[in-house]
């Protein structure tokens, strides 16, 4: 899940320097290339997430064995 947060908080950076939104980095601000890959990483980011939530919850009520 921390790995999925991170992706996701690293990829809206991107996507916003290469949108020239957010700058400081002469390489990636203003170039297009990064808010293709800032959405791809944002993404997987959003899978992981996505991934994690479902995996972490446990057995159901319905489908948890009893004691």
């Amino acid at each position: 899940m921390i790995l999925g947060v991170i992706l996701l908080l690293m990829g809206i950076v991107f996507s916003l320097q290469g949108a020239n939104v957010i700058t400081g980095s002469s390489l990636m601000s203003g170039n297009s290339t990064y808010i293709y890959v800032g959405i791809v990483v944002a993404l997987i980011g959003l899978i992981l997430l996505a991934l994690s939530t479902r995996l972490g919850r446990g057995p159901t009520p319905a489908t948890a064995v009893p004691s």
